[in-house]
């Protein structure tokens, strides 16, 4: 289908059609040898981001800051960290990624400001117009104004000896929550914003949105559980017309949103989309919450494992609910998160086939897909030995908490936990070569790289050829992209097939998937549905468009599955994706390997795509399995009913 119709059934944007690369500046590339990531490290980089193929660059923050956080802890929005470089920088950055027709959108942070910002240094002083810029609250020292926590750990309240009163904190104390009730500071954010819009920029993602709004009287929350205060601030009573200010900002810009929302339901994040308040996309966190314990991620007991069956029924649950109501914003990792082949695939003996499998899921979904750097080349977590080298504000501070209520003795009795949810890991430095630091810098860098970097860098992936998905009967090869695809030719991929564990590419694999995505409109715009909910081991979906429809089929699993019915066609249909050499023509006819993905597209035109049913075919046909007992599995009841009348009807 050509990119200028959908087939009525959705609104086009260019958004919705890009894949989406995250930079998190400090780590990504040192241009001056101080051991830090910067802009012109990123510039040095835009013709390899330019080559992998994504649309839009998600720029994490490198606004002026104290760095207590990492650069979410803003000092200056209009003004660029002196580690990263400055103005002039920026500006050849964002000319640099608009001459190859990439995008740059900006992390808007401002549910809270630094402690060293002016607004809040003004505001501490009690100075005329900015006494009340922040959430600040009568009360004797030794005693915080309500029980709320951080979600960094620790209460959510400082006290201040200079204006002698507390203030709110929802993170690190050194960031303290702007009062967006005040008129002036959604005033002087909207006018920061177009500051930046004029600039040139393409969007923003903005950060922990929906904790913009708290209630009048800073009501206790219910005690318990990681973040108390969390069911008074999450979507508070007024986020609907703080977002409405934030919108409007946007009015005559083509400009891209994504809004951070982490424990919003469905129904909610519909009302703040394109039909309710009018944000692009919502990063929503359901899915992120599944491995961790009762209490949340820094809960001790009971964490660290996924359901797959649990996994498909809450992405299909934000898959079919914005259907016709909103889009989605597909991820799994980012600089908050651990690496997904480590927590959601394989890191040892299935590294390849588990990230190649978690890139065709990220590529196939319906939304817009975010990736974050490093993960299309399969980087792993790191390991912690001890809490001294960790970085990482909130695991430093959720740590400390739990040594503190009596939950662990030393570190390691927490070093399990450490090692699966640190924010860290995600924030080593990118894996370029085998050279010294990972050709990162000359300098030691601010964190230290994972010692995988010999095995696992950039360009060892880039010198491994595509695999060629072309149909056929060969043995089980490894994972790895398509020759068959235009990239597969260019300078800097070996084209051909191969064979051996040497050769599988996950870089390869995920320029094709970003290919393939650029290519197919049933990819962006066509529906989802699931097949096989309950599968344990199998995630199956189908996308349709029209008279188009592709199977996805993932076996996220250690052991070999089997498809036994296919909702298309399984006879006529054409691979478009595999991570393995000689994938099966049929997707019924041999059992999946571990870890293996396939993409295929069904010939079948005459069959009703849209009705996600198979049709009848001796290869889904079970001896034992009289026409009726098929018809009911694979016809709608009232359809049996028909026919099972007319059949009465004739031999009557």
């Amino acid at each position: 289908m050509s990119r200028s119709d959908t087939g009525g059934r959705a609104t086009r944007a260019w958004w919705k059609e890009a894949v989406v690369y995250q930079v998190y500046p400090r780590s990504f590339n040192d241009s001056d040898g101080d051991g830090i990531g910067d802009l012109r490290g990123i510039i040095e980089k835009v013709d390899y981001l330019d080559n992998l193929g994504i649309d839009v660059v998600w720029l994490s923050p490198v606004y002026d800051s104290p760095n207590h956080d990492n650069g979410y802890d803003i000092r200056d929005y209009r003004a660029i960290m002196a580690a990263f470089g400055t103005i002039a920088d920026f500006d050849e950055l964002l000319e640099s990624l608009h001459d190859r027709d990439i995008k740059l959108i900006m992390d808007l942070v401002v549910n809270h400001t630094s402690n060293e910002h002016d607004w809040f240094q003004q505001s501490r002083r009690r100075e005329a117009g900015y006494t009340d810029y922040y959430h600040w609250q009568d009360g004797p020292p030794e005693e915080p104004p309500n029980n709320w926590t951080s979600i960094f750990g620790g209460p959510a309240w400082t006290y201040d000896q200079t204006r002698e009163q507390w203030y709110l904190h929802l993170f690190h104390e050194t960031q303290p929550d702007l009062n967006w009730r005040n008129p002036q500071v959604r005033d002087d954010v909207s006018a920061m914003m177009r500051w930046w819009l004029e600039r040139g920029i393409d969007g923003f993602r903005m950060d922990a949105i929906n904790l913009l709004s708290k209630p009048a009287g800073y009501p206790d929350g219910a005690p318990g559980g990681e973040f108390v205060g969390g069911d008074h601030v999450f979507n508070g009573p007024r986020l609907e017309t703080y977002l409405d200010a934030l919108v409007d900002v946007l009015e005559g810009y083509d400009a891209m949103t994504v809004a951070e929302m982490s424990a919003t339901d469905v129904e909610t994040a519909a009302q703040y989309l394109e039909d309710g308040v009018g944000l692009g996309m919502i990063f929503q966190s359901a899915h992120l919450g599944l491995d961790a314990g009762p209490d949340g991620i820094w809960d001790p007991t009971d964490w660290g494992e996924i359901d797959l069956p649990t996994l498909k029924q809450t992405l299909t649950r934000w898959q079919t609910g914005l259907q016709g109501r909103g889009w989605n914003a597909v991820f799994l990792g980012n600089h908050d998160q651990p690496r997904i082949v480590s927590r959601f695939g394989d890191d040892s003996e299935y590294r390849r086939e588990s990230a190649t499998l978690l890139a065709t899921l990220l590529l196939t979904l319906s939304g817009t897909p975010y990736l974050y750097q490093g993960d299309e080349i399969g980087m792993t977590n790191t390991t912690f030995d001890s809490l001294v080298e960790v970085d990482d504000v909130e695991t430093i501070g959720s740590v400390t908490a739990l040594f503190e209520d009596g939950f662990a003795d030393d570190f390691a009795d927490v070093q399990d936990l450490v090692n699966y949810w640190c924010r860290d890991h995600a924030r080593t430095p990118m894996q370029w070569s085998d050279a010294t630091h990972a050709g990162f810098s000359d300098h030691p860098p601010w964190l230290a790289v994972t010692q995988n970097y010999n095995e696992i860098n950039l360009a060892a992936e880039r010198a491994r050829s595509g695999i060629n998905s072309q149909p056929s009967t060969g043995s089980d090869t490894g994972a790895g992209s398509n020759s068959n695809s235009s990239s597969s030719s260019s300078s800097d991929s070996n084209s051909g097939s191969v064979s051996g564990s040497g050769s599988r590419s996950i870089w390869h694999q995920y320029r094709r998937l970003i290919e393939l995505r650029h290519q197919e409109d049933t990819l962006v715009y066509g529906t989802y549905e699931l097949h096989l909910p309950a599968h344990p081991h199998l995630y199956v979906y189908t996308r349709t468009l029209d008279d188009e429809v592709i199977l996805v089929v993932l076996n996220w699993s250690e052991t070999h599955s089997s498809l036994e019915s296919a909702p298309i066609d399984p006879t006529n249909v054409e691979v478009l994706a595999s991570n393995y050499q000689n994938p099966s023509p049929n997707p019924t006819a041999r059992e999946f390997r571990p870890y293996e993905a396939g993409v295929y597209r069904s010939l079948t035109s005459e069959w009703p795509p849209a009705s996600g049913l198979a049709p009848p075919s001796p290869c889904l046909v079970k001896p034992s399995q009289n026409r009726w007992e098929l018809s009911r599995r694979l016809i709608p009841d009232r359809s049996v009913q028909l026919l099972l009348r007319l059949e009465n009807a004739i031999s009557g």
